[in-house]
């Protein structure tokens, strides 16, 4: 139980302050009629999300004595492709690619889905 009220907590503070940020650059972005620095937080953020969700587990296998690897199985299968979608949705604003990739990758959900699979099995990846 102390377990899970520790990650609770965990996802609780980091939830709060990813939308006291989020809120503060779309505040910024409707005065400055400049969408862009919302873009990549709203890209970013579940990268660091998912990544922290992952950290304790590190933590506790980096006190370990072993040796390192890294699944790159893994990491090739899911994490590439959660990365792929993720980079395609930023590139679609900043007009390198074209806008009809928002039609396929879909919605920010996707896109906040595939960042936080790709934060998590980023750390997921490097084994003892």
């Amino acid at each position: 139980m102390k377990r899970f009220f520790y990650y609770f907590a965990w996802t609780i503070g980091i939830g709060l302050l990813g939308m006291k940020w989020e809120f503060q650059l779309k505040e910024t972005a409707s005065m400055n009629f400049n969408i862009l620095p919302v873009v990549p937080f709203s890209a970013i953020f579940p990268i660091v999300l998912g990544m922290l969700f992952r950290l304790p587990q590190l933590i506790i296998k980096i006190k370990e004595n072993k040796k390192w690897t890294f699944d790159w199985t893994k990491f090739l299968a899911v994490a590439l492709p959660a990365l792929l979608i993720v980079v395609l949705y930023i590139l679609s604003y900043l007009a390198i690619v074209p806008v009809v990739l928002l039609l396929l990758i879909g919605s920010q959900t996707l896109v906040t889905v595939a960042g936080i699979v790709f934060g998590y099995t980023l750390l997921d990846s490097f084994k003892k």
